[in-house]
């Protein structure tokens, strides 16, 4: 079980920007020829957040993004939490994609913003 409490979240988050940008597209035919990030499955097909050059040589075009990936073990039933960050984000303008894992939460911002968004997560947890 992770944590709850939205203040131990926000104090522990820890947000790691990755080196590697990410895209996401739609795949909709034939078996998925890329190791995936992440996937959701939709009734227009699957959508696919991976490595922007994984989809590139895939054949599937992208804007890049940025995964800030929070280290504290948030539950899948923490309050606020994505609100927080979402709120945070959006005061800079930002726009946040969020995707929960089981122990972790990632958000995905725009690359060019990603050192922004970085900043924007670090001065939340401070605050």
């Amino acid at each position: 079980m992770g944590e709850r409490d939205i203040v131990v979240l926000l104090r522990d988050m820890q947000p790691v920007l990755s080196d590697v940008s990410y895209g996401f597209g739609v795949w909709t035919t034939g078996a998925l020829t890329l190791q995936p990030f992440a996937t959701v499955a939709e009734a227009e097909g699957l959508t696919v957040v991976a490595a922007l050059a994984d989809m590139e040589a895939a054949g599937m075009q992208s804007d890049p993004w940025a995964r800030l990936s929070l280290t504290v073990h948030s539950d899948l039933a923490a309050v606020g939490l994505t609100a927080a960050i979402a709120g945070a984000l959006a005061a800079e303008g930002i726009s946040a994609n969020v995707i929960a894992g089981f122990h972790h939460d990632h958000i995905f911002v725009q690359w060019p913003r990603r050192h922004d968004a970085l900043a924007a997560l670090q001065e939340l947890s401070r605050a």
